[in-house]
């Protein structure tokens, strides 16, 4: 199960300059916005799903991405893109595992230790995430990078260029709105 991603969290965590790590390729986006269908139709030949088929295109599109100024001659991106996507899907394929097995009954899942049910626990994650919505936009940044990121203080003050201080005060008051947060008590306090 994947986790929620807190989207403003994430823009008010990460200064301007940060958010492009490389150079951007207009070249690149012509290229991907008139060869897309092509280059999908042969993802889709190596593999069964049409959606693994996309994963399968969006990793290969990735690689050839990162290595858009190696290569030398752009007239041949077909082949490349075309053998980063063999080579990716060889790849998964040997990765494989195969834990499925015929069985004439389902079997039942293991417990949980300490008996916790997991509906319980889901019921709880999205409280608190509902309750981290509703803080502000630079107490949830912190929250987000503190407890769900595990950055320390002094990270979590250079992520957001502010003074540990700051960052210690801010997630305090955030923590307090939280325990206060009646959503949080009525899911808590369930028998």
């Amino acid at each position: 199960m994947t986790t929620p991603v807190c989207t403003s969290a994430s823009d008010a965590a990460v200064p301007a300059r940060q958010t492009r790590p490389y150079a951007t390729y207009p070249s690149f986006s012509s290229y991907v916005k008139a060869r897309q269908p092509v280059l999908l139709r042969t993802a889709r030949s190596l593999t069964a799903n049409p959606s693994d088929a996309e994963d399968l295109l969006q990793t290969a599109l990735t690689k050839t991405y990162v290595a858009w100024e190696r290569i030398e001659d752009h007239r041949a991106l077909d082949g490349y893109v075309r053998r980063a996507l063999l080579n990716t899907r060889t790849s998964q394929w040997r990765k494989r595992k195969v834990d499925e097995f015929a069985t004439d009954e389902i079997p039942e899942p293991e417990p949980l230790p300490g008996g916790e049910d997991p509906a319980e626990q889901q019921a709880l994650h999205d409280a608190m995430w509902r309750a981290i919505l509703k803080l502000p936009a630079r107490q949830r940044a912190m929250v987000v990078l503190r407890y769900y990121e595990d950055l320390s203080e002094v990270q979590t003050a250079e992520v957001l260029g502010v003074s540990v201080g700051t960052v210690k005060s801010a997630v305090s008051r955030a923590l307090g709105k939280l325990r206060e947060d009646p959503e949080l008590g009525l899911v808590r306090n369930r028998p």
